[in-house]
């Protein structure tokens, strides 16, 4: 067995601490008390340039967003409403790793199948009822689902494909969710293969749909709307 001191144990000790933190990290931990985003700079980087801390106000981490508020679902054919507040909306944000979305419902609404590559999500009923759901990885594909109601809380993995439906045909339903990145993204399943600009060829997706080309056509023909707003 090798000693504590030994440089293979020292290797491999700083083998497992980068693999670990590879494992826990999301969006890269603050080196300050916080980092405005500075919407002004021309500067790339990964996230955005931190404002002069001397200019920083409280406004920078306030929004008067009025989640107390419905949002029209009829806007969506999926019948749904995602606000989403996150860096762009407060620059506060920056660096901190967090972003908060309100989520409107029509009687049998539906925030489609889609994923968040930045982000694992934490969602909670505050009216209504909801049939959420995720799928894992290949090659099992195994879905794990649940009806939730009001006061209900539920999770979506970093990246998994996801979704929530309101069951109910007469009442609408709400929720809040959290997700753990100031921009956590979102790729709506649908939209990014029917809906793809310039369209992926049909001759792909109708291998990888074993349907006819046709049948393809169709779908990349539709009006492949944004629930978000």
């Amino acid at each position: 067995m090798a000693s504590l001191s030994s440089p293979c144990f020292l290797l491999f000790t700083a083998i497992l601490a980068l693999v670990s933190w590879q494992a826990l990290a999301s969006d890269p931990g603050p080196l300050q008390d916080f980092c405005v985003a500075d919407n002004s700079s021309r500067v790339l980087v990964n996230g955005f340039v931190c404002k002069d801390p001397k200019v920083v106000t409280a406004e920078d981490f306030f929004l008067a967003a009025k989640l107390d508020m419905p949002r029209d679902t009829k806007i969506s054919k999926v019948g749904s409403n995602v606000t989403l507040i996150n860096v762009m909306k407060i620059a506060g944000l920056n660096t901190l790793g967090i972003s908060l979305a309100r989520i409107d419902y029509a009687p049998l609404g539906e925030n489609p199948p889609h994923t968040h590559p930045r982000a694992t999500e934490i969602l909670t009923v505050l009216e209504g009822t909801l049939y959420v759901g995720f799928v894992t990885s290949n090659p099992e594909n195994k879905l794990f689902s649940k009806e939730l109601r009001k006061g209900d809380v539920f999770v979506f993995p970093q990246g998994l494909i996801h979704f929530q439906f309101n069951p109910n045909p007469y009442k609408p339903a709400v929720a809040i969710a959290a997700l753990s990145s100031q921009n956590p993204g979102a790729i709506t399943i649908a939209n990014a293969v029917f809906g793809s600009k310039p369209m992926i060829s049909d001759d792909v997706l109708a291998k990888a749909f074993q349907v006819e080309k046709k049948t393809v056509d169709w779908l990349q023909a539709q009006f492949w709307a944004d629930n978000h707003n």
